[in-house]
């Protein structure tokens, strides 16, 4: 099943005729270091929580916030994760792709649909693929706060571990002080390989 938009009348539609209805998302596609983290998410069909919306548009206090109300609200939760090797291994997409398989195989309850945000993935469940589905779909917007959180946190244990790259703020984007600590450090395990090509290059320029 795959809709060009996604509308209120295909959003009664589907709550109308399916019981457990499941958001997934992904965060992390963009950074030059740390894994891609996904999540699978059951609601409770009348779970309305204030303030639910695209991971992106939320401060990290106020996604603490809703995770516990999400939380509280969720019928099932599950995870997925691609490591930096991983993602330099099959790319980037095929990495995601996986690990939202990976999140849906596991939840404890199987869901009657699986809304997911502008990708498909591999599975016999019907699915529904949404563009901006993490800002226009409750269920993948839960699903988006959740991946965020566990994703920020991963990378702050991180910072813990490899300081001087920022990744307690930066979270692995190529931020200046990202590539400053880059300069004066050097990669990491958990650098992916495939996201530094230019930076090597222009660090070869220089030579």
């Amino acid at each position: 099943m795959k809709y060009s938009a996604y509308n209120d009348q295909i959003k009664k539609e589907i709550y109308e005729k399916y019981n457990h209805i499941c958001g997934i998302d992904e965060v992390g596609r963009g950074p030059l270091a740390g894994p891609v983290i996904t999540c699978a998410v059951i609601m409770k069909k009348d779970s309305h929580i204030d303030g639910v919306t695209d991971s992106k548009k939320l401060s990290r206090k106020k996604m603490l916030n809703l995770k516990e109300k999400i939380l509280a609200d969720a019928i099932a939760i599950s995870y997925g994760y691609a490591n930096s090797r991983k993602i330099d291994q099959i790319n980037i997409r095929q990495a995601t792709l996986g690990a939202m398989k990976d999140a849906l195989e596991n939840l404890e309850i199987q869901p009657d649909i699986v809304l997911i945000d502008a990708e498909r993935i591999d599975t016999y469940l019907p699915q529904l693929n949404i563009v901006k589905g993490d800002l226009n779909e409750y269920a993948i917007s839960c699903a988006s706060i959740l991946a965020k959180v566990r994703r920020d946190d991963i990378m702050i244990n991180f910072s813990k571990i490899y300081p001087g790259y920022g990744f307690e703020t930066n979270f692995g984007y190529g931020t200046k002080a990202h590539y400053e600590g880059l300069e004066k450090y050097g990669e990491t395990p958990i650098h992916r390989q495939s996201f530094l090509r230019k930076f090597h290059e222009r660090q070869l320029s220089f030579i």
